[in-house]
């Protein structure tokens, strides 16, 4: 498959680590992907969540198939932003750094009647896959952030530092990471963004932001 991925290099290399042998062109600008958005078999768009004003480039594609990293912001709300509008076949998929290259592929769909072509796709690109309800945060990003804003809280406390809650996170749960080392690999900006958007959608205390999480993101 000619396969579009929209965002950054890195984002380029999970793809083709994760699909394998597929033929890929990356564009780091909307504008710019969208002369390229017709003619590709599928769209992996990293990057909508910033400027979710752009998803009007799908608008009047209905031959397009694309994959929006939704985990700041739902298809739901995408499809708001042009009065539902959108002709292209819209997928939600878990894009936040080191989450994409994972045995199984988290997605969710807009539309029922999405899924048996979501289905052919995932089996096109050889990987297995997980249907989430179409939430921001999905399941594991909201996990992984929770986990991470504990992590800071415990640390704000001073019950220990830094490098001995990985090690305890490591060895006690058998996690691959220590939260602030999962952190670091998926970014702080994007930590404090999921955490922010989750809060927002559902108010629950556990995904409130800790003080020294939101210090770190206004330093970066």
């Amino acid at each position: 498959m000619h396969i579009l991925v929209i965002g950054e290099e890195i984002n380029l290399n999970e793809c083709r680590t994760k699909f394998g042998d597929h033929h890929f062109t990356l564009e780091g600008d909307h504008r710019e992907a969208e002369r390229f958005v017709a003619g590709s078999d599928l769209v992996f768009d990293f990057i909508l969540d910033e400027e979710p004003f752009q998803v009007e480039i799908y608008a009047d594609k209905p031959e397009a198939k694309v994959f929006v990293n939704t985990t700041k912001i739902s298809l739901a709300e995408l499809s708001n932003l042009t009065n539902h509008k959108i002709k292209a076949a819209l997928f939600g998929f878990n894009g936040l750094p080191t989450f994409l290259n994972r045995e199984v592929l988290e997605v969710s769909v807009l539309h029922e009647r999405d899924k048996p072509l979501l289905h052919g796709l995932c089996e096109k690109l050889n990987t297995p896959y997980l249907l989430v309800d179409d939430r921001v945060g999905m399941v594991t990003p909201r996990i992984v952030g929770m986990i991470i804003n504990e992590a800071y809280y415990t640390a704000l406390e001073g019950t220990a530092s830094r490098e001995d809650i990985d090690q305890a996170m490591k060895l006690g749960t058998n996690y691959p990471y220590g939260p602030f080392e999962w952190c670091k690999r998926i970014g702080v900006k994007h930590v404090y963004e999921l955490l922010e958007a989750v809060y927002e959608d559902t108010h629950d205390e556990r995904y409130k932001i800790c003080p020294l999480l939101k210090k770190e993101y206004l330093m970066v």
